[in-house]
């Protein structure tokens, strides 16, 4: 009876750590399956990121096309109305004739430092089609329009302090573009993401580059607040811009400041050939 006893005894526990060693293992294969379907989770959520970063910067280089056409447009437009205004008052007036050629010649210039700066960058529609189909030939937005887009931001609820340091002086096409978007993305992003009560735009103007940067107030990242996104200049927005600065051998940074807000500062050279 003894013997019997032991032997069911046995038994049961031999069946239980059978059970024990079944879950255990299909414990196992579960962690196992829940980590690999983590794994491609990230790897699809990083296989978008990238996608959608890619776009981005498509989207912006094919804008940039468009904003080269108008610029280059216009500066042909330029030239042809000033050669005819030269060929009629060449043998009567050969001094306005001087002046209309030299507007020519800076026309000319322009344009060139515009094609040299984007040529080789910029790739055709991936279906063959035209992107820079023709369309006004209205030059592009550029710093001396900054007291408009200021405005429109306060009315918006966000005061913009503007200060200019250094010599201003005629800037290239491209770069006065570029320089107007880098305050324009900056100033919507605080207004649209709440960063304080105020923002402050500087532009400096030094001998061989030019130095945007925009300022805005808002809680500290020490107090816990939660940051506003993108964080660290990872949005799209701020992604074209670096494209667009890149396109003239500058830098731009753009993250969250220790005391609260945000800042965006860029430099862009102005003694590239």
């Amino acid at each position: 009876m003894w013997g019997s006893g032991s032997d069911g005894l046995a038994a049961a526990l031999a069946a239980t750590g059978g059970v024990a060693g079944w879950l255990g293992i299909a414990l196992v294969r579960a962690r196992r399956r829940h980590r690999t379907a983590l794994e491609e989770r990230g790897w699809l959520l990083e296989r978008e990121r990238a996608g959608a970063a890619e776009a981005a910067v498509h989207a912006e280089r094919a804008r940039i096309a468009g904003e080269l056409h108008d610029i280059v447009s216009h500066n042909v437009s330029v030239m042809v109305v000033q050669a005819g205004a030269a060929r009629e008052v060449l043998a009567v007036r050969p001094d306005q004739a001087a002046a209309a050629m030299a507007a020519v010649e800076a026309a000319g210039r322009d344009a060139m430092t515009e094609l040299r700066h984007l040529l080789g960058l910029l790739a055709p529609a991936a279906d063959g089609s035209d992107s820079l189909a023709a369309g006004p030939l209205a030059p592009q937005p550029g710093l001396a329009r900054l007291g408009p887009l200021v405005d429109r931001i306060a009315f918006a609820g966000l005061p913009v302090e503007v200060r200019i340091s250094g010599e201003p002086r005629p800037l290239p096409g491209g770069i006065d573009a570029t320089a107007y978007r880098i305050v324009q993305e900056a100033l919507t992003n605080a207004l649209k993401h709440g960063d304080g009560e105020q923002a402050e735009v500087t532009v400096r103007y030094a001998d061989g580059s030019l130095r945007v940067e925009v300022l805005s107030s808002g809680p500290s990242v020490l107090t816990g607040a939660a940051p506003r996104p993108p964080a660290d200049g990872a949005g799209r927005g701020l992604l074209g811009l670096r494209e667009r600065v890149a396109v003239y051998g500058g830098d731009l940074d753009a993250r969250r400041r220790l005391g609260g807000g945000y800042r965006v500062r860029a430099r862009i050279p102005l003694d590239r050939p």
